[in-house]
């Protein structure tokens, strides 16, 4: 049964489907219960499955994460909401210390289904620590699963996969594509969807392969689609999964294009993007035809919002970057 629905909605509607389907799964974290989240994401869920399921926690990122895992060992599903990225670093001892790391320790005895979910990113006017990008301190650290959604679609299905992964998940959702709205199958067989560790061809293209995730997916394909008027065609991949990457869909890309672009919000140095070049260098290094470019964010903690426009990624810039691969 398909419908339209806002990117918030269909995480809502994921949430709610992974409730009704094992009564193991809980939603914890700051405001998510009576408030429905402060971007409205579990709006709706504690007065449907009650206090027990969809808990207000206090404000404490790291008795949050530790609270769930302790959940987990006992058996439960939890899902914790980090209100804002850059709130997640108090956690960041518990994600890595522990929840990254039991399963390893354990010989594969103990499993911590805990799912993470946190909006990243900017573009909606926050003051500071309300937009950032830590998606590479996640993706270095053995033992974690970290996705991005980039539309609707996406976000109901992959969200119903991380909460279902035995594995940890670190859920990455673009707060400026909340209000995105597109078409969802919200009757769809899970076992029937794109698997999560798979990035998918978002747009197909001949002539230069465009790499992305999360916020950065809209971007890349309006940037496309206005490359099309000047006769470029652009191929854009949604990475989807930043760890493990899949790197068959993104070398089987370049291999037919020739040329790469990265483009994420983070700082481009030490970004996720410097891995994945040095991936696809390695196995495609005869079939390039130019450098794999990046395009991201600049080195600097990220300025106050009049500024943003002028710190992430746009469409110029992204095209910009495409038109230097031509120049090789």
């Amino acid at each position: 049964m398909m419908t339209t629905l806002a990117l918030s909605k269909a995480i809502n509607a994921g949430l709610r489907r992974a409730m009704e389907d094992d009564p193991k799964v809980l939603i914890m974290g700051e405001d998510v219960g009576k408030l429905g989240g402060v971007f409205r994401v579990t709006d709706g869920l504690q007065k449907d499955f009650g206090e027990d399921r969809v808990i207000d926690t206090p404000l404490a990122e790291s008795g949050i994460v530790g609270t769930a895992i302790g959940l987990a060992l006992r058996g439960y599903r939890p899902v914790c909401e980090i209100q804002f990225d850059g709130f997640v670093y108090p956690a960041v001892d518990q994600i890595i210390s522990q929840l990254a790391k039991m399963r390893y320790r354990s010989r594969g005895n103990v499993a911590l289904p805990v799912t993470i979910r946190i909006p990243c990113g900017g573009g909606i006017g926050a003051v500071e620590h309300h937009s950032e990008s830590p998606e590479a301190v996640f993706a270095h650290t053995a033992g974690l699963r970290v996705v991005a959604c980039g539309d609707p679609a996406d976000a109901f299905t992959m969200i119903q996969q991380s909460i279902s992964s035995d594995d940890p998940v670190i859920f990455f959702e673009p707060k400026r594509r909340y209000w995105d709205k597109g078409e969802v199958d919200v009757a769809a067989d899970l076992a029937d969807a794109l698997p999560f560790d798979r990035a998918k061809i978002a747009l197909e293209g001949t002539d230069v392969t465009l790499l992305c995730y999360g916020p950065m997916v809209r971007t890349c394909l309006e940037s496309a689609l206005a490359a099309r008027e000047d006769g470029r065609s652009i191929e854009v991949i949604d990475v989807r999964s930043l760890s493990p990457l899949d790197e068959d869909t993104i070398c089987a890309s370049v291999r037919r294009t020739g040329r790469c672009v990265i483009a994420h919000e983070a700082p481009v140095y030490g970004g996720l993007g410097a891995e994945i070049a040095a991936r696809i260098t390695e196995r495609c290094f005869y079939e390039l035809e130019a450098p794999v470019l990046r395009v991201g964010g600049f080195a600097t903690p990220y300025p106050p919002s009049r500024l943003e426009d002028y710190y992430l990624p746009d469409l110029d810039r992204v095209l910009d970057t495409v038109d230097r691969t031509f120049g090789y």
